[in-house]
């Protein structure tokens, strides 16, 4: 049995460790000639630490995920605490910590763990054709693979999408911007071992700690689609959006790094009733390409990978195994990028009326309400 992996991110290299696990053999390709990861840092909640230990990856997140004991939000103007607590009795519920990672550490650790040079770079699918033979995929360069089935995990702009949807679904702005970057650690700007949140008018400042002393940082500001982008004045635009805002979200800007920092119009895409079609599925954002906003959208595609190794192991029919797959996704899927819209429109001031709700409920917490909300959305996930 032979697989084609198309995408070398975090839901491809999941998805092939998954496959060798299996005892599939399986050929990965990359449709860019070197890997820029997307944004700067991204979220491994315990279902998605628990899916890279599944997977023998686990020392991994363990060497580069930040220390993350604490969560706190506050006040915008004043910079008062509005609730802090510690993440101790999710790690005991759950079963692993937070893991807060950067993405550029991340993807070379996973890609050195599968081998790079078992990647083929440089690989962008033009066309998928289907026969008895198995999946043939052509690409742009004019070179060609087969295998015995094919798995998508291009990104959520997958080129392999329309063939198994029947259709080019569109992407939905989430209504607004996300900035973010990676800046040295601070005490004076936010604790070290804290998830900091600043939050109001519909915008939020956040900070995590990744490894090297560093803190993942990241700006949402609701905008229209289509603005200019200008990394010459983007401490300038950031100073604008949060003027009032307090001392320590001025410390932040005024630390952060332009030419480093990214900036992204957040958007998802409406949840597909199919993964598959024939010997082809979608996995990780091709599949299910969700906001930000609940920090699942990695470890979706981790559990992903693990749900599809295991369904391959205990059935060689291929056909029966990837349905067996969608019929596990489709609906834990859904949830998530449902659960991620709502937040963020909460958070974002979609009905500001909401939103200050929130503001006052977040003044009354005591950690368990959002403890319990986090540990429902962790424990959804194929390994409890």
């Amino acid at each position: 049995m032979k697989a084609i992996v198309i995408g070398a991110g975090i839901g491809g290299l999941s998805a092939a460790v998954a496959l060798k696990k299996a005892g599939i053999d399986c050929t990965v390709f990359e449709a860019v000639k070197e890997i820029r990861p997307v944004g700067a840092a991204i979220s491994i909640w315990p279902n998605g630490v628990k899916c890279m230990q599944h997977l023998g990856m686990g020392d991994i997140i363990e060497t580069w995920g930040g220390p993350m004991r604490f969560m706190a939000y506050k006040d915008y103007r004043r910079g008062e605490t509005l609730t802090r607590f510690s993440l101790a009795p999710l790690v005991e519920r759950t079963g692993g910590r937070p893991c807060p990672v950067s993405r550029a550490e991340l993807q070379r650790e996973m890609l050195d763990f599968w081998g790079r040079d078992r990647v083929q770079f440089g690989k962008r699918v033009e066309h998928v054709h289907e026969d008895d033979a198995g999946v043939n995929v052509t690409f742009t360069d004019g070179t060609t693979a087969t295998g015995d089935f094919l798995i998508a995990a291009d990104g959520s702009h997958s080129a392999v999408r329309p063939y198994v949807l029947g259709f080019t679904p569109e992407r939905r702005y989430a209504g607004y911007v996300n900035w973010n970057g990676l800046v040295k650690i601070d005490e004076e700007i936010a604790p070290a071992h804290q998830w900091t949140t600043f939050v109001g008018e519909g915008k939020r400042v956040s900070l995590m700690p990744v490894s090297g002393g560093r803190f993942y940082f990241f700006f949402d500001v609701p905008l229209p689609a289509g603005l200019a982008e200008d990394r010459t004045t983007l401490r300038a635009d950031l100073t604008g959006y949060f003027r009032g805002w307090a001392p320590p979200v001025q410390k932040l800007i005024a630390a952060l790094d332009p030419e480093t920092t990214n900036r992204i119009e957040i958007h998802d895409i409406e949840p597909f009733d199919s993964l598959v079609r024939g010997n082809v599925a979608l996995l990780g954002d091709a599949a299910h390409s969700t906001t930000p906003d609940i920090g699942q959208g990695g470890c979706a595609a981790m559990e992903d990978a693990v749900v599809l190794g295991e369904c391959l192991r205990e059935n060689h029919n291929i056909t029966l195994a990837l349905r067996q797959y969608e019929a596990l996704r489709c609906d834990r899927v859904r949830d998530l990028v449902l659960k991620a819209r709502k937040r963020c429109d909460v958070t974002h001031g979609k009905d500001m009326a909401l939103t200050q709700a929130w503001y006052q409920e977040l003044s009354e917490e005591t950690g368990e309400r959002i403890i319990n909300g986090l540990c429902e959305t962790i424990q959804g996930g194929p390994l409890g």
